[in-house]
C-alpha cells in the first residue's frame, strides 16, 4: 500500500526582490495557463492578503487561503499544503514583498517545506545589473533550492540580450514578460482593484496566460515531498444553535474563508447580508468584516433601514464584531479624502477620517480570557473613538502595543483583520454574550 503519511505534488513558491514587481500578475497568468490545460491549480498567498486572492481564486478557478508562518502558523501550514496535494496537479504559492523580507519570511516558509523558489525581478531601467541581483536572491541562501529568475516590464528583445549577458551561468533564466499594458492589474489604496470590479479580468488573466505559456516557467515544476500533519482536533461546539449574520457585499469583502469555516466547526449557522443593498439583518450575532465602505459612503449613510436594524440588534445585547472597514460603518460619522462627510450607523461613538498616507501596517496579536488571536493591521484611516479600548494589539515585530480594541455594549470591534483558526475558542467568544 501507498505511504499515506506522505504527499507528492508539483508545486513552486513564486517571488521577487521587492513589493510592486509584479508577483501577482505573474501567479495568474502561471495558475490561468494550467487551468485551461485541464490542471487542478491550487494557490496560496503568504502573508495576510484579501484582494490578490481574489484575482488568483479567478484564475485558478478556485479559493485561495492564506499560508503563513506566523499568523497561520506552521501545524496549520502544513495541514493546507498536505490537503492540497491530495486534490490538485499543482500547487503555487506566491509570496509577500521581498523573499527574504519580514520575520519569519518568504525564503522561511519555502525552507520550512522544502519548496522550489522561482522570482521575478522588475527590468525596467536595468541591463547587466539585472545579474547581480539574480545572483544574489539565488545564493543568499544556499539551503533553498532555487529554480530560477523571470525577467518582468521587458522593453524589447535587445533590453532581454542585456539582460541574460549578466545573468551567471549558476543561475538558471526562466523567460521574460514584456510589457503588457492588457494583463495589468489595476489597484488602489489598498492594493488591486477587487476582482468582481475588474469588468475586463478575464481578458487580462487570458493575455497574462498567452505570454507566461512561452516561458521555462510554465513546465511543471518537480513534486515537492508534503507530510501528514499531526491529527485533527475535534473543536468544542461553543456556537451550537448560533445564527451568525456576515456582511458580505462590495463595501465589505474582506473575509478569510479560513475565519468562515472555522465558526462553522464550531457549530455557527452563517447567513449574508448586504449593508448597501438589505433593508434588515437577524440573527444571534453579526460580523462586519473589512472592506472599502469609504468608497459607498452614500449609499450606506442613505440606507437608514439596515443601520435601524443593527441599532435593533446591539439594542436587544446580541453581539457584534467588526474589524477595519466594518468598524468604520459603526461610527458615528466617516469623511473621505474628498472630505465629503456621511453618518454612518452610530454604534460606536466617534468619527473616522480618510487619508493619504498609511497609518496602520503590520502583523499583530490580540490577548483575549479565551485565548491569543492572530491577525494584521493594514488602514489609510484615522479614528477618534469617544470609548476607551478595552484591550490593545500586540504588534509582532516589537512587542509594544498595537491597535486598540474596543467595547462597547456588545459590540466588540478594531482595525484589526483576525485569522479565528489562530484561537478558535476566543474567535467564538466574539460572538457570544458576555
Amino acid at each position: 500500500m501507498p505511504d499515506q503519511s506522505t504527499r507528492h505534488c508539483p508545486a513552486l513558491f513564486l517571488t521577487a526582490c521587492a513589493s510592486g514587481q509584479g508577483k501577482t500578475t505573474l501567479v495568474a497568468a502561471l495558475a490561468r495557463y494550467h487551468h485551461r490545460l485541464g490542471c487542478r491549480v491550487a494557490v496560496l498567498k503568504t502573508g495576510p492578503d484579501f484582494l490578490d486572492p481574489m484575482i488568483l481564486g479567478r484564475a485558478s478557478g478556485a479559493e485561495v487561503g492564506p499560508l503563513d508562518l506566523w499568523m497561520v502558523g506552521e501545524a496549520e501550514c502544513r495541514r493546507k499544503l498536505y490537503q492540497a496535494a491530495g486534490e490538485a496537479d499543482l500547487i503555487l504559492v506566491e509570496g509577500a514583498m521581498g523573499l527574504f523580507d519580514g520575520t519569519p519570511s518568504g525564503a522561511d516558509l519555502a525552507e520550512t517545506f522544502g519548496l522550489p523558489v522561482a522570482a521575478l525581478i522588475d527590468a525596467r531601467g536595468m541591463g547587466q545589473t539585472f545579474g547581480a541581483i539574480a545572483l544574489g536572491l539565488a545564493s543568499y541562501r544556499p539551503v533553498l533550492r532555487f529554480r530560477g529568475v523571470l525577467a518582468n516590464q521587458v522593453a524589447s528583445a535587445r533590453h532581454e540580450e542585456m539582460l541574460r549577458a549578466g545573468i551567471p551561468d549558476s543561475v538558471s533564466y526562466l523567460g521574460s514578460l514584456p510589457r503588457l499594458a492588457e494583463a495589468a492589474l489595476p489597484s488602489r489604496h489598498l492594493g488591486l482593484v477587487q476582482a468582481a470590479e475588474i469588468a475586463d479580468l478575464e481578458q487580462r488573466l487570458e493575455a497574462a496566460a498567452d505570454r507566461i505559456g512561452v516561458t521555462a516557467l510554465a513546465e511543471l515544476p518537480a513534486a515537492v515531498a508534503f507530510h501528514a500533519p499531526a491529527e485533527w482536533t475535534e473543536l468544542p461546539r461553543l456556537l451550537a444553535g448560533r445564527r451568525i449574520a456576515v456582511a458580505r457585499d462590495a463595501a465589505f469583502s474582506f473575509i478569510y474563508e479560513d475565519n468562515l469555516r472555522l465558526l462553522e466547526s464550531l457549530g455557527a449557522e452563517l447567513s449574508f447580508f448586504s449593508p448597501l443593498a438589505d433593508c434588515e439583518v437577524t440573527a444571534d450575532a453579526i460580523y462586519l468584516p473589512g472592506g472599502y465602505p469609504e468608497l459607498h459612503l452614500q449609499a450606506l449613510s442613505a440606507n437608514v433601514a439596515m443601520k435601524e436594524s443593527l441599532q435593533t440588534h446591539v439594542a436587544a445585547g446580541r453581539p457584534m464584531y467588526a474589524e477595519c472597514g466594518g468598524m468604520l460603518y459603526l461610527l458615528e460619522r466617516l469623511i473621505d479624502k474628498a472630505g465629503v462627510e456621511a453618518e454612518l450607523a452610530g454604534l460606536l461613538p466617534g468619527q473616522g477620517r480618510m487619508q493619504q498616507r498609511l497609518a496602520g501596517l503590520g502583523m499583530q496579536s490580540l490577548e483575549l480570557p479565551q485565548g491569543c488571536l492572530r491577525g494584521h493591521s493594514f488602514h489609510h484611516s484615522t479614528m477618534q473613538a469617544q470609548v476607551q479600548p478595552a484591550a490593545f494589539g500586540t504588534r509582532q515585530r516589537d512587542g509594544q502595543a498595537g491597535e486598540p480594541f474596543y467595547r462597547q455594549g456588545p459590540v466588540r470591534a478594531s482595525y484589526l483583520h483576525l485569522y479565528f483558526p489562530s484561537a478558535p475558542e476566543a474567535a467564538a467568544a466574539l460572538f457570544l454574550p458576555d
